[in-house]
């Protein structure tokens, strides 16, 4: 028999595999058939499980299974695809192989694993839903969209925010939109000589006329807080809905009416002030913590005498008459308390 050589080797073996692919062509053809079906089926699955699901209360559900069932399905039309391209192939020959590699494979995706899980649960527990409004750690915002992997939120400045699940379904997030009714409150600064009933009833009157502010529960102002400067009173009112640009505009509303109505009625918006007082230490009460003013304006007919120099040196001379102290370091300290004979009160 006459030895072949390389190049007729060759291609012998590619005319055998070109054989075997045209042999295969008709189940190749009937395969990628049966997938384009399975793909089609899975996905007009996902859209009527959502068309279901849409304006009812399991929306999120409706959304997981939707995505399951898209997945499940075009999971079934590849095994039953590869099973008709090769005909030996069996279904449990791959998940054997997958539980060889399921250990490394767990390590590798240990992430990706969690997040899904995490989207899973969120959006069955449904803690939020889309188009709610959040804050989650120092972002805030809409929700876009709710993926298995990751949520996207539309922040009000127009930027998008990508947060792992697994960060969302581990920490704490604030929903403000979990409800048909919102809250707002503004402290509003008066000063101590005003008439606390009456910027009540102005606050309250500006917050009962506003179209925007809810009657029940009823608006409130309460006096908070005595500081500093201002009697700080807590208006209280509630809104519905409870979105971000409900709330800005209503607020500046109130905000700008409670300007112009306590102005108008004579009532002080102080601005915080501060009281120094210096001590002047010239007169005779000084060191008498009984009846010194430590710089407070005097009482009328009441003032203080000033200090008088004579009187200091002489108190200086009795001291060193007695050896209570140096005359050099006497003769110092009362010059340097020597002040002139005059009356700053």
């Amino acid at each position: 028999m006459e030895s072949l050589n390389p190049l007729q080797i060759a291609l012998q073996q590619l005319m055998q595999m070109v054989k075997g692919t045209i042999e295969l062509l008709p189940n190749i053809i009937v395969a990628i058939v049966v997938f384009i079906v399975f793909w089609f089926a899975a996905r007009f699955s996902r859209r009527l499980i959502k068309n279901l699901t849409r304006k009812k209360k399991s929306r999120n559900l409706g959304l997981v299974l939707a995505r399951l069932s898209q997945g499940f399905i075009i999971l079934i039309g590849a095994f039953i695809s590869l099973a008709i391209i090769i005909p030996t192939f069996k279904p449990g020959d791959l998940v054997q192989l997958l539980g060889v590699s399921g250990v490394a494979v767990g390590f590798a995706f240990r992430d990706i694993l969690q997040n899904f899980l995490a989207g899973i649960l969120i959006l069955i527990t449904e803690p939020f839903t889309i188009n709610d409004q959040i804050v989650f750690k120092e972002f805030e915002g809409t929700v876009e969209d709710i993926q298995t992997r990751a949520t996207t939120i539309r922040t009000y400045d127009g930027r998008r925010i990508v947060i792992p699940n697994a960060e969302l379904f581990t920490n704490s997030v604030t929903v403000n939109t979990a409800f048909d009714k919102r809250r707002l409150e503004y402290d509003v600064g008066i000063g101590y000589g005003d008439d606390i009933a009456e910027a009540k009833r102005i606050i309250l009157d500006v917050l009962r006329s506003n179209q925007d502010v809810l009657s029940d529960p009823p608006p409130e102002a309460l006096v908070v807080d005595l500081a500093g400067s201002t009697i700080n009173i807590r208006a209280r009112w509630w809104i519905s809905p409870p979105r971000r640009a409900d709330m800005m505009d209503t607020q500046d509303a109130i905000l700008t009416e409670f300007n112009n109505r306590l102005v108008a009625a004579g009532i002080d918006l102080p601005f915080p002030t501060q009281q120094i007082l210096f001590h002047d230490q010239t007169e005779e009460t000084d060191g008498d913590r009984s009846n010194q003013r430590e710089g407070w304006p005097p009482a009328k007919g009441n003032n203080p005498k000033p200090r008088s120099i004579s009187s200091s040196n002489s108190s200086v001379r009795q001291l060193a008459s007695n050896g209570n102290g140096g005359s050099e370091d006497n003769t110092i300290n009362s010059n340097e308390h020597q002040k002139p004979d005059t009356n700053y009160g």
